[in-house]
């Protein structure tokens, strides 16, 4: 500072040229001073400082120019310089204030030189002109002229770069006004004026100044109405400077595309930011200068251009909130301006319209209708110009064809109130139903969880407009309070919906329902009724012009007119419209439709009655009485008013009786119909109306119209009938007469009246009607019986419930059940215990042992009495010495028929035994039943076991066979005792020198083994692995055979139980195989020795193990090393072992089915017919020689056939050839007799054909869908009674008594369950003649003689007869018919081996014969179904079956014959209905199962049927709407199951859910339909009081488990899945959870840190748990805060699949309270501030902001249209009151995600090193990221008034690519 000291001095003199002179020289010293000294230095800087800082204005104007010379000269930097200049500005006097800003001028002019035009700033705070403006108010004025210089000087480097480098300094000036003072608003005024001033001197130059001043103005805040003069200011100054530049390239001929564009930016931003703020004052400027504008470029000869569309849909958005005359007549020119200039003076209406489009001027038609109302001519004049322009456009867009929308690629464009409503014309008018848009509306306003409104189709948005509309109506008149949204949509949206769906009242297929919506607004929004009156009129204006003619769309719009009349100011303008169309000389046909608009008009509000009432008044029936239309619309109207207000109604009584008295039918009948709502209502009574009018009535018989309304009439005289007994009996008569008066000609035409009739007659009490009505009893059922047409049916069962409910009531409940007369066979079977066992005693015991076996109890008669100890030894002693004794008396001779029913016999006798012990037990004991039951089990098997060791050979065989039948009758959970039995037989088996022990242990092992316990799966396989042994290694064929029948024992328990699926974890190797594995080798095994007995190589037999490969089923080696053909020579003389393998092989049927293999069950059937003579030719491939070796194969094949063809016809596997079965047997047994001869093969083939045949016979009327003669029936039991009666050999004779007692039904040597039904020996119901069977023959009153008669003669034989063996045989005969038919009544015990069905007992109910319920169930019960018949049956079938099923009791029927023979039937029909029948194919198959479901819980029958078909491998070969059934109605099969079956059953359900999703016979939708009747199902069954285990409650848990992981995530064309079953079957699957266990669900639902996957994409069960969470809260099962648990999952995933959780989400936030929603707002906006995919939480945000705003009615969503509605969207949301309070945080946070996102595009585009911040965005999104920084821009943009200073600074100096 020294160095300077003297110079420095200088400066003070007061000479000013002095003072310059030393500032000078201080300058030039700087220049040359050395580097300590220049002017870096301290001294140097000190220097300047001190310069700058001085008084004297000489010193200071010479050191500002030294300072910039210096810079100049580059001894100074740029920066350096004006950090001096600045520091003298901030701290000088006021007057030096220019000279420092024209020297930071002069620099920022060099640098930007120096720099050429590139100079710029980091922020725009250090931007030099930006300092200089912030630091003094002083430097305004100058720092304009400063920047004029900048921009004149420097116009070379281009104007492009002087405005980028003006830009901060331009968007600060303007965006500092609110903050700081008016003086800030003067800077920025000076500034826009003077830089557009100097714009007047350039040409082109001009443009990028234009543009920058419309960017700029995009900022000037809108906060106070200085703010808005504002902004007409700058727009007012830049559009004439515009104007003047525009002019002057004109006179130059430079005009430029790029100069008409820069114009309308500048238009566009100014009509867009006043469609966003509503402001009085600046409507009219803005338009006036838009006009201007526009009015310059068309006179300059510009063209109209498609960028003006944007500004058109922005003055639609301004015209419809216009309310001040001069705005609008303003708005109205500027319209008419620019529709004639785009189309010129005329538009020519082009009949092929090829070049039509949709147009955005199409919206004004409605809001410039509205200014017709205008009292002001003015208006009305402009308005009635552009509507003629307008109304061209419509008759030209309705004359085109309809063109397709072309579908831009790549993102949509950023977001307008205009394009948003033009977008949703678009989508409505070209129909775009399968684009993944989708109506915003449609799920925001339908709440719609249960589907069942859900098409594939979507609904038009006009129809879900309607209905919004309609549900707001709806809640002000039940006085609810209406949401935010509807306030809005109330309030703001009408007339912008009009104006939509006043344009889609063109379009040819949506205009009806778009003026149903217009009817809907203008009854929820009575403010616009004016305008839609106009509307109406105008558009029926345009629908007569040549070209758009409808007449429909004329009635339509008319039919809008009533929906005006809400309210009241508009009454006398519509009734006005309408008068005109009542005079006289109008045409008959608008005279009628006027009348009609009156009523509708006077629904709408009384106050018209008047003027109605007059029109409707009598005379006008005979002034028009040649006009009919008229007289018709009189009626209707009349019929009308009846109907709404009966009290209106009286006051037209005399024209509802001009109307009755009329000649013509049909307006008679409007008449009878109209009094018919006056009776409902209790204003007229009817008998005394009847009594005037009954007169006058014309011949209804003639015409079903007057039929059907004088029966609307006639079911009001229910009420007095008894009062009027003789008018009511009239008035039956006459329903009674129409109800019958059906021809078959006039079938149709009738069905109406007939079902009024019905549902007329249904009013009045039945005892009446059937005092009133002859023989109506007898005459309804035969009515119902013969009836086919459907409608009618279903009116029929109606009525006829009621009669069967009146009989139930009214039955008599005192008087004793009437006495069925029991027939002569069971009195005989009665007493047949008496007769042959004379007081009980054993003295014919050993005589007689079989009978013994089955009658005889050997319990003490005073036991009871004993000490218990004792009592219990006695017991055991008499039923041991009883087993010695029988066991020896009984021989089996080596017959495994005979060994099979002793095994049967020896069950009855162990079961008494058991029982008698366990009631003998000690008192002691534990109370529960099972202990005691396992205690006497074991101390009888001790006993048995020690009687078997010491036994001789024909004792031990009965022993053994007794050991298995008493594990037969112990209950599955007996571990030990079956488990003990099974060892001891097992040493038995392995006895190979006794061939006594083996095969009849073979027998019982396979007998133990079916009923082992499921958990027992090492002693099974043990069994059976050891008769697979035994059978290829014995060299006994008896042991072979009983193997065989073993092993057939075996497989009835094989793949029972769904966990045999599973690998057995048993111990050993041997033992580690499944049941599927054990099957195959059964199956094998027994087929390689029946090939091996025929010697020969059988390809049928080979066809058979085709279904079961060697390869996978493959006999053992160890057991096939024994096997053998030496051993096979003198079969014949054993024919019974070779029977035995065959048996054996048929009885695996049932596991071959339940194992899939149904081609192999077929097989087997054939195969087995073809081994037996005679029977054979029902197949092609039959054996053609008797003598051949397969003649072995014939007795068992009769013994098995018959199993296997009841087993067929219950699992419904066709079996057509049941009279051809019975015809062969016929023809065997009768050869068989006729040939003599005594060999061993021939006596046991006649004995098995006898035995056989009647079991064959039994089997297939037991089911009753087969009907059998009665000749062939006959036929047999007298072949069966030669066989007993003539002299043959012991064993034939007992083959001919078994044969006739198996017919009976004695099933005789089947000891395992094959469901028969209950055969009802006493019904008394059956028919007395017919020639065919069709049920059990010991009901059937035709065979009662013939049986009652073979009875009686075995029965003599057994009670006295010369041939002892005869006698013990026919005894045992019988003891089996009435053991098996009795078993239940006499024992109490369950005769199922393995069922756990709940047992149920028919409850004997008694009817009249001509009940109701009696007549239906006889007609059912006798009718002939075993044709193919004809389809017209089938309605009445159902609608018989729906009426018993409503029967409260039904008689003892064999309901289980009739349901099988039904749906028998109901399969055969399915075929032949007409694919347009109203009788869905399978209803009467669904109908049986909804019937048994009914009426199980009283009949077994019906249960074992539900039993059947609920089994798993019978339940997939159902039909799918039949499983679809049992699906539904899985809570009613859940009450009728018990124990382990339910759990069955539960398990059966969750293995086929499984099963299904990968099954191929199932489409897409087929599959889904099934799943969601089982949610429906397994919903109904959480209800069930059954299940209050936690294990069945598991069970149902676990089937839900299983179908939610098989539930659709998506419903698009990738599935295939139609998204009505998609919504049903998710609206199901939400409702079953929602009634789940809470702890279970919410731990279900539970979504943790490790389901989600590494790469941010959300795995399909986690999406749908979370969508599932969604909608259990909007259905309220959930609380809102459960949502809060996912929030974070998902908007941190990738959008991609959670599109579809969003939407629900956002569904179920809609239902929750304002707060919630808000704090998601906040939290989806800030997670866009983190999260790794940005687009998810923005979609997120764009759906909640829709949702909620008052835009959402007009929204079109889809993943990228709901981001880049934002700016119109979330700035409208938080616009309202309820929103503001988050405004600004969600502002702040919004400009936090923009601020990131335009750091992460600019990276993208490598123009900024990588952050850890940017590093954070996922690559995914990538290609989003220009979309998003636009949108999220332009939402800032819209919010910039809630953020602070500094971020919008930053948000306008963003540079957007």
């Amino acid at each position: 500072m020294e160095s300077y000291a003297p110079l420095l001095e200088k400066t003070h003199v007061p000479q000013p040229s002095l003072q310059k002179f030393a500032v000078t020289s201080i300058f030039s010293k700087l220049r040359s001073a050395p580097k300590s000294l220049d002017s870096d230095s301290e001294p140097g800087r000190d220097a300047i400082s001190h310069c700058l800082h001085a008084t004297s204005p000489a010193v200071v104007d010479q050191s500002v120019r030294e300072l910039c010379r210096l810079v100049v000269d580059s001894k100074m930097d740029v920066a350096r310089g004006l950090l001096e200049l600045q520091s003298g500005l901030e701290g000088c006097d006021p007057k030096f204030v220019d000279v420092f800003v024209k020297g930071l001028g002069f620099l920022v002019r060099f640098g930007f030189r120096k720099n050429s035009g590139k100079w710029r700033f980091g922020s725009a705070e250090t931007h030099p002109f930006v300092k200089v403006l912030s630091c003094r108010s002083e430097v305004h004025s100058e720092l304009v002229q400063q920047v004029l210089q900048l921009m004149a000087h420097n116009k070379q480097l281009g104007m492009v770069e002087i405005c980028e480098f003006l830009r901060p300094f331009l968007n600060y000036s303007i965006i500092r006004i609110p903050f700081l003072d008016s003086s800030s608003s003067m800077f920025a005024r000076n500034l826009v004026s003077s830089m557009v001033a100097l714009c007047c001197s350039f040409d082109v130059e001009a443009f990028p100044v234009f543009k920058l001043l419309t960017e700029g103005v995009k900022y000037v805040p809108f906060k106070i109405s200085e703010d808005f003069t504002n902004f007409i200011y700058f727009v007012e100054h830049i559009v004439d400077a515009y104007i003047v530049v525009l002019r002057q390239l004109a006179t130059k001929g430079q005009l430029s595309a790029e100069a008409q564009l820069c114009g309308l930016e500048l238009l566009e931003t100014a009509l867009s930011l006043c469609s966003c703020h509503r402001h009085s004052s600046w409507v009219e400027p803005i338009t006036e200068l838009s006009k201007r504008l526009l009015f310059v470029q068309k006179d300059l000869g510009f063209q109209y251009v498609p960028n003006l569309s944007s500004a058109i849909l922005s003055l639609f958005v301004i015209l419809i909130q216009l309310e001040l005359e001069h705005e609008q007549l303003s708005m109205l020119k500027l319209l008419h301006f620019l529709l004639e200039w785009k189309y010129g003076n005329e538009i020519v209406v082009d009949g092929s319209g090829t070049s039509c489009t949709l147009k955005e001027e199409l919206l004004l038609i409605f809001p410039v209708i509205s200014l017709l109302s205008s009292p002001s001519l003015s208006v009305k004049g402009a308005a009635t110009d552009l509507l003629i322009m307008l109304q061209k456009l419509l008759v030209e867009l309705f004359a085109s064809p309809d063109n397709k929308l072309v579908k831009e690629v790549g993102f949509p464009p950023l977001s307008s109130c205009g394009s948003v409503v033009f977008r949703l014309l678009q989508h409505e008018w070209f129909q775009e139903k399968h684009s993944s848009s989708k109506i915003l509306l449609s799920f925001v306003s339908g709440d719609k969880t249960d589907g069942k409104e859900i098409s594939d189709t979507p609904s038009p948005w006009a129809s879900q407009l309607r209905e919004y509309s309609l549900c707001i109506v709806d809640r002000r008149k039940s006085s609810l309070p209406l949401s935010l949204s509807q306030n809005f949509f109330v309030s703001e949206m009408s007339i912008l919906l009009s104006a939509v769906t006043g344009v889609l009242l063109m379009h040819r297929s949506l205009g009806s329902v778009a003026a149903d919506s217009l009817a809907a607004i203008a009854i929820m929004d009575s403010k616009i009724g004016t305008q839609l009156l106009l509307a109406v009129l105008f558009y029926n204006n345009t629908f007569t012009k040549k070209d758009a003619i409808s007449q429909n769309m004329l009635l339509k719009l008319l039919g809008i007119l009533p929906a005006l009349a809400s309210h009241s100011g508009m009454i006398p303008l519509i009734v006005q419209t309408i008068l005109p169309m009542l005079q006289k000389d109008v045409k008959p046909t608008l005279y009628a439709t006027a009348i009609r608009l009156l009523c509708q008009t006077w629904e709408m509000n009384d106050r018209v009655f008047g003027s109605l009432q007059g029109v409707l008044h009598p005379k006008g029936f005979t002034e028009f009485q040649s006009e009919r239309d008229i007289c018709i619309s009189i009626a209707t109207s009349i019929q009308d008013v009846c109907r709404k207000n009966p009290d209106r109604g009286v006051d037209l009584i005399l024209s509802v009786s001009a109307c009755i008295e009329s000649q013509d039918p049909f307006i008679q009948a409007l008449g009878f119909q109209s009094l018919a709502h006056l009776c409902e209502a209790d204003v007229i009574d009817f008998y005394t109306a009847w009594d005037v009018i009954s007169k006058h009535v014309l011949d209804y018989s003639a015409n079903s119209i007057l039929a059907h309304s004088m029966c609307l009439l006639l079911k009001w005289g229910a009420m007095d009938a008894e009062a009027y007994p003789e008018a009511s009996k009239d008035v039956l008569q006459i329903l009674w007469g129409i109800i019958t008066s059906a021809s078959p000609d006039q079938e149709f035409k009738w069905a109406k009246a007939r079902i009024s009739a019905l549902d007329a007659l249904a009013q009045y009490e039945v005892s009446l009607i059937h005092q009133k009505v002859p023989d109506f009893k007898k005459i309804y059922p035969e009515l119902l019986f013969s009836e086919t047409n459907l409608n009618v049916l279903r009116a029929m069962e109606e009525h006829q419930v009621k009669i069967i409910t009146y009989e139930h009531i009214t039955r008599r409940r005192v008087g004793k059940e009437k006495k069925v007369a029991r027939n002569k066979v069971e009195k005989l079977l009665d007493v047949f215990p008496q007769v042959i066992f004379s007081s009980g005693k054993r003295s014919n015991a050993r005589e007689l042992p079989g009978a013994a076996l089955l009658c005889l109890s050997f319990t003490p008669k005073d036991v009871n009495t004993r000490v218990k100890s004792k009592g219990l030894s006695d017991v055991h002693t008499q039923y041991e010495n009883a087993l010695v004794e029988l066991a020896e008396s009984l021989q089996l001779s080596r017959n495994i028929f005979v060994a099979l029913i002793s095994l049967q016999s020896w069950k009855a006798f162990m079961r008494r035994w058991l029982r008698a012990g366990i009631l003998c037990s000690d008192a002691k004991a534990p109370s529960v039943s099972l202990d005691k039951t396992n205690n006497v089990a074991n101390d009888i098997l001790k006993r048995v076991m020690c009687i078997a060791k010491e036994a001789i050979p024909r004792s031990a065989e009965n022993v053994a066979l007794a050991i298995s039948a008493l594990c037969a009758v112990l209950p599955p959970s007996v571990h030990t005792v079956k488990s003990t039995a099974s060892k001891f037989l097992l040493s038995w088996l392995f006895e190979h020198v006794h061939e006594h022990q083996q095969w009849s242990a073979a027998i019982s092992l396979g007998l133990i083994s079916s009923c082992l316990h499921v958990t027992d799966h090492k002693q099974k396989f043990e069994n059976i692995n050891g008769l697979l042994e035994v059978l290829c290694n014995s060299k006994s064929t008896l042991v072979k055979g009983a193997c065989g029948v073993g092993l057939g024992f075996s497989c009835q328990d094989l793949l029972t139980r769904v966990d045999v699926a599973d690998k057995s974890d048993l111990v050993g190797d041997t033992f580690k195989v499944t049941e599927m594995d054990l099957l195959g080798k059964i199956v094998n095994t027994l087929s390689l020795i029946i090939t091996q007995f025929t010697k020969s190589s059988s390809n049928m037999m080979e066809s058979l193990s085709a279904y079961f490969p060697s390869s996978t089923y493959g006999v053992d080696t160890k057991f096939s090393a024994g096997l053998s053909r030496d051993n096979c020579d003198d079969l014949e003389e054993d024919i019974w072992g070779v029977a035995g393998v065959v048996l054996g092989l048929a009885s695996s049927v049932g596991a071959m089915y339940r194992a899939g293999a149904h081609e192999a069950v077929l097989k087997l059937k054939s195969l087995l017919i073809s081994w037996i003579p005679h029977v054979n030719s029902v197949v092609q491939y039959s054996v053609s020689c008797f003598e051949g070796s397969e003649k072995l194969l014939s007795v068992g094949s009769c013994l098995g056939l018959p199993y296997v063809v009841a087993f067929c016809q219950r699992v419904e596997l066709e079996v057509n050839e049941v009279d051809p079965l019975i015809n062969g047997y016929i023809e065997l047994i009768s050869e068989l007799e006729s040939v003599k001869r005594s060999g061993v093969f021939h006596q046991s083939l006649l004995m098995a054909s006898c035995i056989g045949s009647g079991s064959l016979l039994a089997c297939i009327l037991s089911d009753g869908v087969h009907s059998i003669e009665v000749h062939n029936v006959k036929l047999l039991l007298e072949l069966f009674r030669k066989c007993y009666s003539k002299p043959y050999p012991p064993l034939v004779h007992l083959g001919g008594m078994l044969g006739v007692v198996n017919a009976m039904g004695a099933n005789a040597g089947i000891l395992f369950e094959i469901h028969s039904p209950t055969i009802s020996m006493h019904s008394g119901y059956e028919k007395k003649e017919s020639s065919y069977i069709t049920g059990p023959l010991l009901s059937s009153p035709v065979c009662e003689p013939h049986l009652t008669s073979l009875v009686q003669e075995i029965f003599l034989i057994a009670q006295n007869s010369d041939d002892h063996q005869l006698q013990q045989y026919s005894a045992w005969a019988v003891s089996i018919l009435r053991n098996n038919l009795w078993s239940k009544e006499l024992l109490n015990t369950d005769t199922g081996i393995k069922t756990d069905i709940a047992g149920t007992e028919a409850v004997s109910q008694s009817f009249a014969d001509d009940s109701a319920v009696m007549r239906l169930s006889s007609w059912l019960m006798h009718l002939n179904l075993s044709g193919t018949g004809s389809t017209q049956h089938v309605g009445t079938i159902v609608t018989v079956l729906r009426c018993l099923l409503q029967a409260p009791r039904l008689p003892t029927l064999d309901w289980g014959a009739i349901i099988r023979r039904c749906m028998r039937y109901g399969a055969q029909v399915a075929e032949l209905l007409q694919p347009d029948s109203d009788l869905k194919e399978g209803s009467l198959r669904e109908e049986c199962i909804k019937f048994s479901l009914a009426h199980a819980s009283k009949f077994d029958p019906l249960l074992n049927f539900l039993d059947e078909l609920s089994d798993l491998s019978r339940f997939r070969t159902l039909e799918l709407n039949l499983q679809s059934c049992l699906f539904i109605h899985l809570s009613d099969l859940i009450k009728e199951f018990s124990g382990s079956r339910l759990e069955k059953l539960l398990d059966d359900v969750t293995i086929y859910l499984s099963s299904i999703s990968s099954y191929q016979g199932y489409d897409t939708d087929q599959k889904s339909m099934l799943r969601s009747s089982c949610w429906k199902g397994l919903y109904q069954s959480l209800d069930v009081a059954s299940l209050d285990s936690l294990e069945y409650i598991s069970h149902i848990e676990k089937g839900m488990d299983v179908l939610f992981s098989l539930l659709p995530v998506y419903s698009d064309a990738s599935t295939s899945l139609s998204l009505v079953n998609y919504t049903e079957e998710w609206s199901d699957a939400v409702r079953c959870l929602g009634k789940a266990r809470q702890s279970w669900l919410m731990n279900f639902l539970q979504v943790t840190q490790e389901d989600l996957t590494q790469n941010g994409e959300l795995s399909n069960e986690v999406l749908k748990k979370m969508r599932a969470k969604a909608n259990l809260v909007r259905v309220g099962c959930f609380p809102s805060t459960e949502l809060g648990k996912i929030k974070p999952h998902i908007l941190n995933s990738k959008s991609h699949g959670a599109w579809g959780v969003l939407t629900e989400v956002v569904a179920a936030l809609l239902h929750a309270e304002g707060s919630i929603r808000r704090q998601w707002v906040i939290d989806a906006v800030q997670t866009s501030c983190v999260s790794r995919y940005p687009s998810t939480a923005l979609q997120f945000l764009g759906l909640l902001s829709g949702s909620c705003s008052k835009y959402m009615p007009i929204l079109i969503v889809d993943q990228h249209t709901v981001i880049s509605d934002l700016p119109v969207t979330l700035s409208s949301l938080l616009s309202e009151t309820n929103w503001t309070s988050i405004a600004e945080p969600t502002a702040s946070y919004l400009w936090t995600s923009t601020e990131r996102i335009y750091n992460w595009a600019k990276h993208i585009a490598g123009s900024e090193n990588s952050s850890s911040d940017i590093q954070a965005i996922d690559e995914s999104e990538n290609e989003m990221a220009g979309f998003l920084l636009h949108v999220l821009h332009q939402t800032c943009l819209s919010l910039k008034d809630y953020l602070p200073m500094e971020k919008q600074l930053e948000l306008a100096n963003m540079v957007l690519a």
